[in-house]
């Protein structure tokens, strides 16, 4: 979430509703960027269910009107999400396979986070009008491992299907896989893996798809 807010100080009249308030949220507030005066859902309010970051955060949001902080079953309620018009989404993954299968808690068998509300907010977005679910993660780890494979982990759990994945991007770019036939989806998606995997996932598709 840090990454993408800092990307966007040239917006205006952006709305807030997210299940985790962090510190690079108050540069966007006290730009002017955040106003949250289109929204549906408490108008006029930053609305979350936990913050985590500095102690200037903590006073920013200790009796701050303007910030509601409310039960996380209602926060990531898909039926609330889906009430603001333009939900834009923005979640993070482990890894994704050619198929759009999305791993965000674990690597292999080992848990390295819960589920949060991932599934919830995809699904929120989708549902809303002019909404965009959308999961970014880098093409590769920082230790030059693929995030982008043929098949997912052994053990790992998928947290958004591929039935319910809509938009994936990368520092590559950004596809839409809605409606994609499983041949496109890998297409697709081997357009934003790192140059150097690409070929490697070319041909896991070709073996996969031959005879679909």
């Amino acid at each position: 979430p840090d990454a993408t807010f800092l990307c966007l100080g040239d917006r205006k009249d952006l709305g807030i509703h997210t299940e985790m308030f962090s510190d690079s949220l108050l540069h966007l507030i006290e730009a002017g960027v955040v106003t949250n005066e289109h929204k549906k859902v408490f108008p006029g309010k930053t609305v979350t269910s936990f913050a985590v970051g500095s102690k200037r955060l903590v006073d920013f949001v200790h009796d701050n009107p303007d910030v509601r902080f409310l039960d996380v079953a209602y926060v990531n309620d898909l039926n609330v999400i889906q009430r603001n018009r333009d939900a834009v989404v923005i979640n993070s993954a482990i890894e994704i396979d050619l198929t759009g299968q999305v791993v965000a808690d674990s690597i292999g068998t080992y848990q390295v986070s819960g589920v949060g509300g991932q599934n919830d907010f995809i699904r929120g977005a989708s549902l809303s009008e002019g909404g965009k679910p959308i999961i970014a993660l880098p093409a590769r780890t920082s230790k030059g491992i693929p995030r982008i494979v043929p098949t997912i982990r052994e053990g790992a759990g998928v947290v958004t299907t591929r039935a319910h994945v809509h938009y994936v991007a990368t520092e590559n770019g950004i596809v839409d896989l809605w409606g994609k036939t499983a041949r496109d989806r890998a297409r697709l998606l081997t357009e934003l893996a790192h140059p150097d995997d690409r070929e490697m996932l070319d041909r896991a598709a070709f073996e996969r798809f031959k005879h679909a």
